[in-house]
């Protein structure tokens, strides 16, 4: 049985996106910013191959609960705010 603590990991070739769903408000940020990546009727809800790694980076920032984070496959990474 899950706790929703667990992280679950969207890859593409340039991004990286993690989604902890205890964390989420389902203020759907996520879902108004980049309806081509985020769309939870669509499994997998993440396909960050859908937009280019720095608009899918500006909308995960976006997330009010930090259930959203990312990592660039380049290295860079979102610093948890």
């Amino acid at each position: 049985m899950s706790s929703g603590t667990e992280k679950k990991a969207y890859t593409s070739q340039s991004i990286t996106v993690t989604f902890e769903a205890g964390r989420c408000l389902h203020a759907a940020e996520c879902v108004r910013g980049l309806p081509e990546v985020f769309d939870p009727g669509r499994r997998p809800w993440i396909r960050p191959d859908g937009a280019g790694a720095g608009r899918v980076a500006e909308v995960v920032r976006r997330c009010p609960s930090g259930a959203l984070q990312y990592e660039l496959v380049d290295g860079g990474a979102e610093t948890p705010g």
